[in-house]
């Protein structure tokens, strides 16, 4: 019996330290002392020397006191909160011995204790202490700790919101130290940003909408969802709607995203109430749709975790199983009652090893059978591990990876990934293969995610594939800085950083490489802001030429490119033996001409398909859209332009061109001249030709975006143009933080576009200021024009009432239309013209959010993404959607569309197409789709060597009357709706003479009758 009554009687903290040294060292060298000198100190646990006893034990023989330590632990946790501050920090002391001591296996025994000293009923040391110890235990065992996130979370949760100080301090920084294990890199960054917004309520909202547009390319696990429940729980609980809606929609997606249904399932509990709450309480039906989506969801997978929730051993099922292994194996051996708080322990780490499949022999052996009850079992130890060991595994089966059709070639990458956009699933565990020397064709409808999954691939976010350091990977795009607008194309490239530290080709090669796709000497010495669209992309390409690539990532290679460059990139693509190309592309002849392999999105999952893309559609028909745009699925509705004052036929002119000519400053000769031509409410006009032939710039002088130096551009005073530019992403691109319905809510708000201000025939120069400062004589007296102020009916034209600077209004006076333009007021008077035509076409339809997204719907933008989602997080093809809609808001008579196929998947191309055919405006369009503009166009301006020919001409609705609808009714912006008075019809002859006739016959028969004074009606 180790003596122990010097330590009792110590008078000093520093003897009792002494001894309790000793009575250490004898027990642990007497194993069967142990478990008696460990009752004693429990006995006097709330004493110094006992709690010094403890952590001697532990400093003695780490792996002896284990089994006997760890019980302790709570009332170790308890001492901290103690009175006298001796007591205090020996149980401070003992606990981080025992706690630093443990079993990384030991995490699941030790982790209950930890969270019940955290609970609100504790001291607050107690509290502190415990955050402290699961500190240390996550820096010695971040595994285990991670895989216990779902529990410790909501506890340090908790903590954060703690009335005392110190315990809300030290739960931020444990929570920040033990949730860095949670190891998932789209949520690391967030971190800060997740633990502020539950310390913070007033946070959540921001931190929703930034969790909402994350790219998430890796599986999302049990760890991380423990980390965004705290978040999207508060967000189910704010006030704003916007707010719940948008978590609402992060939960379904979220839990689409989870590998094992049974991962999401440990967290219904928390989630199910609140979106059970917003379904039943939520004003607005769409919102509420989207709660019981999300309900639906986890419901769903609750069902699915029950029924494949792997397997879990029980701590009482593997100590009965070690006690019968021990009984068989080492029948001499007879377990004392000393013995059985090892055999427990030892039953408990087997228990957390079987739980997460780890059945590793060396890891049984050497850290949690042997170490344990060796001294047990002696030479049968060995015996009874291999025996124990081989009782408790159970085979996991192996996910089974798809096998392709054949084997052959170099493989560059084979991985298994999911990716998701925030507020959208895009792929679920989907697995990538790409071998050498293959062209790949990645299809899918806009807003599937093609240019997201690329665009991962070349940041090296995608899990599994091989970094660039292994893999040489570019991604082409023309992505020139507006710094660089000026620099010249030749030192555009070669002084480019990522070029300099992939090949670093000399100067010689980076010119020999421009020549050989087009670039004349002139034009490498030209600044890069002067060349087209088409120009940008070869000048992408040829950068990539250089890089020497594995593997080319090309999205839309063939945007802006003509006919003849479209060839070359075939051409060149279908050469590249050694190198991969994956492209995305909505050009079905040039998929069909380079692509060996389709691989297409199904379902959140990627599918290969053997062959280009004529074999892709003979094995999947439902994808005849890639090759007859009238197979499409989805339908677009433009809104009808709506009434033009004296526009009787549709073959009238309502905008014309006369002998117009332009060149760009700094240039010698014109880009085009002479250009004559017309448009009506009845063309369909294709603008066709090569690139850098002028095609854009006839486009904006038709828009007014910019202004001729020769000729006259004339259209209809109330004529309303939509415009949709070549790089349709510079409408919106100061508008990211926006939703598409804030945007046009935004861009319509004055009553007129707020585009068209910006346009160079809107603003005034120094020549217009100089005729705006003229002074005129008007009725003998020396006035000086300050603005019009309204416009009215004069004959077959418009007078304006003038204001005069320095006079009161009651002194303004009408002058004609031509009056004005001869003064130079020219400006002036458009501005008037165009603020007149916006409002006749904006009053018909409120500017509501309601209406707005309905009509943001015509254009295939779903509510989710229209008004719920902001602009950045959108895919190229929808952020084109979005111009077309918002420029058609003011339902105008001309739609002018610069590459409209640029971006759009063919599904949307082909309702474009046949909602451009039901239009009943004006469409002129510039696109190097032969396939788009044949099928909708009657009409071509061929653009080429500076001139403009017009061919071919109306179609057979030529001379049909332009038929305008007046509005019956007018809802404001509270919902009211007015009855629009409609203008009275005057009869003819005949049909007054029939209406007297009904009249004498109802005054014959006593009926009332109506006023002489209406017949005329």
């Amino acid at each position: 019996m180790v003596a122990t009554d010097a330590l009792w009687a110590a008078a000093s903290t520093e003897v009792a330290k002494a001894e309790a040294e000793k009575v250490a060292t004898a027990a642990v060298a007497n194993n069967t002392e142990l478990a008696a000198v460990y009752k004693e100190a429990e006995s006097k646990i709330s004493t110094e020397p006992a709690l010094l006893l403890v952590a001697a034990l532990s400093h003695a023989d780490a792996v002896a006191a284990e089994p006997f330590a760890q019980p302790l632990l709570a009332q170790l946790l308890d001492q901290c909160s103690a009175k006298s501050p001796a007591v205090r920090g020996a149980a401070e002391a003992a606990a981080t011995t025992v706690i630093s001591s443990l079993s990384p296996y030991a995490v699941d025994v030790v982790l209950p204790t930890l969270m019940a000293a955290m609970d609100l009923k504790k001291l607050w040391q107690t509290k502190v202490a415990a955050m402290t110890a699961l500190v240390a235990l996550s820096k010695q065992a971040p595994d285990q700790v991670k895989l216990n996130l779902p529990t410790i979370v909501p506890v340090l949760s908790g903590c954060v919101c703690d009335a005392k100080k110190q315990v809300k301090s030290e739960a931020i920084a444990s929570m920040s130290i033990v949730c860095a294990s949670v190891g998932n890199r789209d949520i690391d960054p967030f971190i800060p940003l997740l633990i502020s917004a539950i310390a913070t309520p007033a946070e959540v909202p921001d931190c929703v909408h930034k969790l909402s547009a994350t790219t998430f390319v890796q599986t999302v696990e049990a760890p991380t969802l423990s980390l965004l429940v705290p978040l999207l729980v508060r967000g189910l609980a704010e006030r704003a709607t916007a707010i719940r809606r948008k978590t609402a929609v992060i939960i379904d997606n979220m839990a689409k995203l989870v590998d094992s249904p049974h991962d999401a399932a440990v967290f219904l509990p928390r989630l199910l109430p609140g979106l059970k709450n917003m379904s039943a309480q939520t004003s607005d039906p769409e919102a509420r749709g989207v709660a019981e989506r999300a309900y639906k969801t986890l419901q769903r997978i609750g069902a699915e975790g029950q029924v494949t929730a792997p397997a879990r051993a029980s701590v009482e099922e593997v100590h009965t199983t070690l006690k019968e292994v021990i009984t068989a194996d080492a029948p001499d051996v007879k377990l004392a009652a000393e013995h059985e708080a090892a055999v427990l322990y030892v039953s408990s780490l087997a228990a957390h090893l079987i739980n997460v499949r780890d059945f590793e022999p060396h890891t049984w052996k050497d850290k949690a059978v042997n170490p344990f009850l060796g001294a047990v079992l002696g030479d049968k130890a060995g015996a009874v591990n291999e025996t124990f060991l081989a009782r408790c595994f159970k085979e996991i089966a192996s996910k089974a990876v798809e096998e392709l059709e054949d084997n052959e070639g170099e493989d560059l990458c084979n991985c298994e990934f999911s990716l998701a956009y925030g507020g959208k699933i895009l792929l679920s565990n989907t697995r990538l293969w790409l071998k050498r020397g293959r062209r790949y064709g990645l299809c899918g409808a806009n807003g599937t995610g093609k240019s997201t999954l690329m665009r991962a691939i070349a940041n090296e976010q995608l899990d599994g594939f091989p970094p660039k350091s292994e893999l040489r990977t570019v991604f082409v795009e023309h992505d020139i800085d507006a710094s660089e607008a000026d620099t010249a194309v030749v030192e555009y490239v070669f002084l480019d950083p990522v070029l300099q530290t992939t090949s670093a080709p000399d100067r010689a090669k980076v010119e020999g490489v421009l020549t050989s796709v087009g670039f004349t000497a002139e034009m490498q010495q030209a600044a890069v802001a002067s060349l087209s669209g088409g120009w940008k992309m070869k000048l992408a390409l040829a950068r990539a030429m250089l890089m020497e690539a594995d593997i080319l990532l090309l999205d839309e290679p063939t945007n802006h490119l003509d006919v003849n460059n479209v060839a070359w990139l075939q051409s060149y693509l279908n050469s590249l033996t050694n190198v991969t190309s994956m492209v995305v592309s909505h050009d079905s002849g040039f998929l069909d001409a380079v692509c060996t392999d389709i691989i297409h999105y199904e379902d959140c999952k990627l599918k290969r398909y053997r062959g280009n893309l004529s074999a892709f559609v003979e094995k999947k028909p439902e994808a005849r859209a890639y090759y007859d745009l009238q197979e499409s699925a989805i339908k677009f509705v433009l809104p009808e332009p709506g009434f033009l004052e004296g526009i009787k036929s549709k073959d009238r002119a309502i905008l014309k061109m006369h002998k117009v000519g332009f060149r760009y400053p700094g240039m010698d000769k014109n880009v085009v001249s002479n250009v004559t031509l017309q448009c009506s409410l009845n063309s369909r006009v294709a603008c066709v030709g090569p690139n850098g032939a002028g095609k854009s710039t006839i486009v904006k002088l038709l828009t007014g975006e910019t202004e001729p130096q020769d000729g006259v551009v004339w259209k209809h005073p109330n004529l309303r143009v939509a415009y949709v530019a070549q790089h349709a992403f510079h409408h919106v691109e100061q508008h990211l933080e926006k939703t598409p319905n804030q945007y046009i809510q935004w861009r319509y708000a004055i009553g007129e576009d707020r585009e068209a201000l910006t346009k160079v025939n809107r603003k005034i120069n120094d020549e217009d200021q100089k005729d705006l400062n003229a002074i005129h004589v008007i009725d003998g007296e020396k006035r000086q024009i300050e603005k019009l102020a309204s416009r009215r009916k004069l004959k077959r034209s418009y007078e304006y009432e003038v204001q005069f600077k320095g006079l009161h209004p009651e002194n303004n006076k009408w002058m004609t239309r031509d009056k004005l333009i001869e003064m130079g007021m020219e400006k002036l008077v458009a501005a008037l013209d165009a603020k007149e035509a916006a409002a006749q076409g904006l009053y018909q339809r409120p500017l509501t959010t309601s209406v707005v997204e309905k009509h943001l719907m015509d254009l295939g933008i779903e509510p989710e993404f229209g008004t719920h989602s902001h602009i950045r997080g959108l895919s190229g093809g929808q952020k084109v959607k979005v111009v077309i809609a918002a420029a058609m808001w003011q339902n105008p008579h001309l739609l002018v569309l610069d590459e409209p196929t640029n971006y759009l998947d063919r599904e949307s191309l082909g309702a474009l197409a046949s909602a451009i055919k039901e239009y009943g405006g004006g469409v002129v369009m510039i696109s190097h789709s032969s396939e788009f503009t044949k099928a909708l166009c009657t009409e071509e301006w061929k653009v080429g060597g500076g001139v403009m020919i017009p061919t071919g001409g109306p179609s057979e609705n030529a001379h049909k009357l332009a038929e305008f609808e007046a509005p019956t009714e007018n809802v404001d912006a509270f919902g009211n709706v007015t009855k629009v008075k409609q203008q009275k019809k005057t009869l003819s002859n005949k049909e007054k003479k029939k209406k007297q006739r009904l009249r004498a016959a109802k005054l014959k028969a006593g009926e009332p009758v109506s006023s002489d004074s209406e017949d005329d009606y």
